[in-house]
């Protein structure tokens, strides 16, 4: 892998990590396209520690109350935000971890990328079937987002889509669903790296800067994504993000049916 190919894959991931258009989807596509070959998806995790950085950055405030919630004697808001994190973390480590070779090989074809990004866009749109709610979320809602995060694990499928679609569909605040959505990604970001931390200790010296560059550049454009999201979700155009994965879908189709 050259260093240039980490640069663009490390800009694509994070990009497209947290807006709804499926970093995974766009990273298999761009590789066939780029003929880089990874040795499982080694590469993935490196990149997703990235982006795992930005989240905890953008939302440092907010993490640092739900750390201190834990030392509390009550059980505070923070401290049920956690629990509720716990929980809907649960659906896609139990699919991780039994499915963990099949989504290994998913990841090697990409016209299922593209077939799911066309799955993505559909997920977006039907949120203009509700108005916006205003509840809170609760532990029904936190593990019916966590099982939109669990589907969320097959390439071309966007996690922040599916689970801010989840939220949204299930008349909470749209902005609370879209904090819960970056925070939930942090244990699925963090298992997924623990699972295949086995192959990150094991990699060639020649790779080191290649991954090095490719995990701060997703770092760096980790940061704008999230921003970029949370200001859709406050205008009210977070569905507007289905015509690009629809236009992207179909090109994906198009290279490799």
């Amino acid at each position: 892998m050259s260093i240039f190919d980490a640069l663009l894959l490390g800009l694509l991931q994070g990009l497209t990590e947290f807006l709804p258009v499926s970093s995974s989807g766009h990273l298999v596509l761009a590789q066939a396209l780029l003929g880089v070959k990874q040795p499982g998806v080694s590469f993935e995790v490196i990149l997703h520690l990235g982006t795992l950085f930005s989240v905890l950055i953008f939302f440092r405030a907010r993490i640092l109350l739900l750390i201190r919630s834990l030392y509390t004697p009550t059980l505070t808001r923070e401290r049920q935000t956690v629990l509720l994190l716990i929980l809907g973390s649960v659906p896609a480590g139990l699919v991780g971890v039994t499915l963990n070779d099949f989504f290994e090989r998913a990841f090697s074809s990409p016209l299922l990328a593209a077939t799911m990004l066309i799955v993505t866009a559909l997920i977006l749109l039907s949120t203009r079937l509700v108005r916006n709610g205003k509840d809170a979320v609760n532990w029904k809602t936190a593990i019916v987002i966590g099982i939109g995060q669990s589907l969320a694990i097959m390439p071309g499928i966007s996690r922040s889509g599916t689970t801010i679609a989840a939220g949204i569909l299930s008349k909470i605040d749209p902005m609370e669903a879209a904090e819960f959505s970056f925070l939930l990604a942090i244990p699925a970001i963090g298992g997924a790296a623990m699972l295949k931390s086995s192959e990150l200790m094991h990699l060639p010296s020649a790779l080191l800067w290649p991954y090095v560059i490719g995990a701060l550049v997703s770092f760096l454009s980790g940061l704008l994504a999230v921003y970029l999201v949370m200001g859709a979700v406050k205008r009210g155009r977070f569905d507007y993000f289905a015509y690009y994965c629809f236009a992207a879908g179909a090109v994906g189709i198009y290279l490799y049916l």
